[in-house]
């Protein structure tokens, strides 16, 4: 008998790690497409299957050609159902209305680039993330700003933080219309 409890309690011991161990388990998803649309049907397929938004660059890809490249990642332990937006403009005036409408609507900013799209030519790209099953995160006031000076950047940054903006997060774009320029994102929540 006591060995059968042994026994017993070694395999529960086992099974007990092999589901712990099967918990750590972080699987990835790579999107690479060179249409934003694509992208963003894809990232909330992905969203709907448990991934959820890991990072993102834009660039040249051997096969792709000029593309953007999101990687979406799902733990055994992910909860919660995330929607994405993605914005896309070579206009940085489009940019900030189209990020505002996206932090009134309760999603929050999770990473940029810059590419070439089939359709738009070089683009800011913004990526948006919002827990579906959360209570309304939102809203939060977005801030864009572009300049080809670090200097002006500087002082326009100085001016935000003491309205209570945080930086989130930054590119050097070359678009349509502005030329190169450093293209900085911060948020606040509305006071």
């Amino acid at each position: 008998m006591t060995r059968m409890l042994s026994t017993a309690f070694l395999l529960t011991g086992l099974l007990c790690s092999a589901v712990a161990a099967a918990q750590n388990v972080t699987e990835y998803r790579v999107l690479a497409t060179n249409k934003t649309s694509t992208m963003q049907k894809e990232m909330n397929e992905a969203a709907e299957a448990g991934f959820r938004f890991g990072g993102v660059m834009g660039g040249e890809t051997t096969f792709g050609g000029s593309e953007v490249a999101v990687i979406m990642t799902r733990s055994a332990a992910a909860k919660g159902r995330f929607g994405y937006r993605l914005l896309a403009t070579s206009k940085t005036s489009t940019m900030q209305k189209e990020m505002q409408e996206a932090g009134d609507a309760g999603y929050e900013y999770k990473g940029q680039t810059v590419f070439s799209s089939t359709f738009g030519g070089k683009e800011v790209v913004v990526i948006l993330e919002r827990d579906n099953d959360a209570p309304k995160a939102g809203p939060f006031e977005y801030r864009l700003m572009a300049t080809k000076k670090t200097s002006t950047l500087q002082k326009e940054l100085q001016e935000a933080g003491a309205a209570g903006y945080e930086f989130v997060g930054m590119t050097v774009a070359d678009t349509l219309v502005g030329g190169s320029e450093l293209v900085a994102i911060l948020r606040r929540r509305p006071q």
